[in-house]
């Protein structure tokens, strides 16, 4: 027991270490460039600058709001994308009527970037907060119908009809069978729309102009040409994906999938 102990810790030093070693490769490769004289450090600040107008921005609060808006922007746009795409995938795994009718509009949407919509969703909802989540739902809302669906036609039939024999109404195959059936689906789906949500806010942000927001600290720095307070905002804007996805999906699906045994332990 104690060798496997010390194997799994030998793992996990192993896995940090080259994360680590990844980590520092790519800052030292910055580092070299803004320092090569190829561009001015004007537009190609040393690591040294970036950290100092991140530490800056934290200091006096301003970059604490902006990150606040934006993912406000980020969790509303979620909710709504959720609560529209599971029923609606639910629908269409279980009722080939309802699959038959969305599937064609579906497939026309699903290629238009989420982008895309920003000069239109301008003109109907004006600049700020509600253009902006508009094109987080529809960005987000793709990549978790189609997972969730795809997840409720996977649900092994023998369930169903097991739970059809012993008496289980319509709703108890929902909560009971087809919904934890398609928990791996689901997550897989959460992971990718949390990632389309995150860029389609920073991009929404940069064109639909809100008074907060990472996207608007881009565009303003942008305006200024402080490429230091710019790369300082991708740096933030890099670490919240990281977080998210280590501490939220990884987590969530450790509690979920890999506790129950329906999916591969995570490495």
């Amino acid at each position: 027991m104690n060798s496997t102990l010390s194997a799994g810790g030998s793992q996990g030093m192993g896995r940090l270490l080259r994360r680590v070693t990844g980590a520092v490769v790519l800052l030292c490769a910055w580092e070299y460039f803004a320092r090569s004289g190829m561009y001015s450090p004007a537009i190609t600040p040393p690591l040294a600058a970036i950290l100092q107008s991140l530490g800056a921005s934290l200091a006096d609060g301003s970059l604490a709001r902006h990150t606040g808006a934006t993912l406000l922007r980020v969790f509303v746009g979620m909710g709504i994308a959720t609560a529209v795409a599971v029923p609606m995938a639910v629908l269409m795994g279980r009722y080939p009527g309802w699959e038959n009718l969305l599937r064609a509009p579906l497939n026309v949407l699903l290629p238009i970037p989420s982008l895309a919509w920003v000069p239109l969703v301008v003109l109907w909802f004006g600049i700020g907060n509600t253009a902006t989540v508009a094109v987080v739902v529809y960005a987000a809302l793709f990549p978790l119908l189609f997972n969730v669906w795809m997840g409720v036609r996977a649900v092994n039939p023998l369930w169903l009809r097991a739970a059809t024999v012993m008496n289980a109404g319509p709703v108890a195959l929902l909560v009971k069978v087809v919904m934890p059936g398609t928990l791996p689906y689901l997550i897989t789906g959460l992971r990718l729309s949390f990632g389309r949500a995150w860029i389609a806010v920073i991009g929404g942000e940069l064109l639909a102009s809100p008074e907060w927001g990472l996207g608007k600290v881009i565009f303003d720095a942008k305006e200024f040409l402080n490429a230091s307070v710019m790369l300082a905002a991708l740096l933030l804007i890099g670490i919240l994906g990281v977080l998210f996805e280590r501490f939220v999906f990884q987590r969530l699906e450790a509690a979920t999938i890999e506790r129950w045994g329906m999916g591969a332990r995570r490495e």
